[in-house]
């Protein structure tokens, strides 16, 4: 029996829970759980915002700990290994997405915590693939959050094709955009943050921001007009996107990682005469998500964490409700 935590409704306090996972399959790997991110992906799920919960669910899509149990036609990993499981822990294998390396964009992508049992228990289950070993240099204290949010901002600039010399930005200094700032400037990028919280500006430039715009000033973000190659939107609400794309320099790329509020609305004609791009941004497939871990340990980059107890999970809950959490909670257990 695998012991967890979850919600049995929206909104509900999350409760000791057990359940028989089955026999492990073939490809499988079952996973001591020792840390797990909570991602406001959790909260959603647990709260049914996007309508297809199915309870009762165990959050935790950021898990680490060690191999406890392979399946028999696994190779690639050993007992006792650590690896971690993000948000994606199986897919097909056989379709073109997968043939071509990227298996996040499977249809039959399987997630961790849709109709899947994740990470807030003391095992989980995952393709052997998607359990990704974690380089000595990090912590799984540390690991634990980049397993979801690291891949989220590391993979966009991977596919987008940002290289040193950029002019780039990062809209947000929070749980993702403190990630973004550090592996842009670590791409050799020169980093502008943009913020609503102009306190926030000593800390993006430790975090190697080069530049600040607060937009609590209505004409700043008018002032950075036609400066940025790269623009990366954290933030999960909605922005004045026209004036976030008039920033962008001829053939800029604004990607968004955040989830708006409401629908896009913005003039087309600047974006067609400078050939500038809006796209979606997203955690890339296992081998993205391994270079970012390995990128992560080779270059220093670290999320900042508070950490909680495994059974103080309705407390840090709550803390990452109320977006206390500076910038990542994860849970030990």
């Amino acid at each position: 029996m695998i012991h967890a935590y979850a919600a049995k409704g929206p909104k509900q306090p999350l409760a000791p829970f057990e359940y028989d996972p089955g026999p492990l399959g073939d490809s499988e790997v079952e996973v001591a759980v020792t840390h797990c991110g909570i991602c406001h992906s959790d909260l959603s799920m647990a709260d049914n915002e996007w309508g297809f919960t199915a309870y009762p669910l165990v959050p935790g899509h950021e898990a680490v700990g060690t191999v406890a149990a392979l399946g028999k036609g696994v190779t690639t990993l050993k007992i006792g290994q650590r690896v971690g499981v993000g948000w994606l822990c199986g897919s097909c294998g056989v379709c073109e997405w997968c043939l071509r390396g990227k298996d996040h964009l499977c249809p039959e992508q399987r997630a961790t915590i849709v109709g899947h049992h994740g990470g807030y228990a003391d095992r989980v289950r995952s393709q052997a693939r998607f359990a990704l070993p974690i380089p000595e240099g990090l912590s799984s204290a540390e690991a634990a959050p980049l397993m979801c949010a690291g891949s989220t901002v590391y993979s966009p600039l991977v596919h987008q094709g940002v290289r040193p010399g950029m002019k780039a930005a990062v809209v947000g200094i929070g749980g993702l955009g403190h990630l973004a700032i550090q592996y842009l400037a670590k791409f050799g990028c020169e980093v502008t943050a943009i913020s609503g919280t102009p306190s926030k500006e000593a800390e993006a430039r430790k975090l190697g921001a080069t530049g600040f715009i607060a937009t609590q000033d209505p004409a700043a973000l008018g002032k950075a007009a036609m400066r940025f190659d790269f623009l990366m939107d954290t933030v999960s609400g909605d922005l004045p996107w026209q004036a976030l794309i008039d920033t962008l320099r001829p053939e800029g790329k604004l990607v968004i990682c955040g989830v708006p509020a409401s629908e896009l609305k913005f003039n087309v004609f600047p974006l067609i005469s400078m050939e500038r791009a809006v796209v979606g941004g997203r955690l890339g497939s296992a081998e993205d998500t391994k270079d970012m871990l390995d990128f992560s340990a080779a270059h220093g980059v670290k999320p900042m964490v508070e950490t909680f107890g495994m059974k103080d999970v309705n407390k840090a809950f709550e803390h990452v409700r109320a977006n206390k959490a500076r910038y990542r909670a994860v849970l030990a257990v």
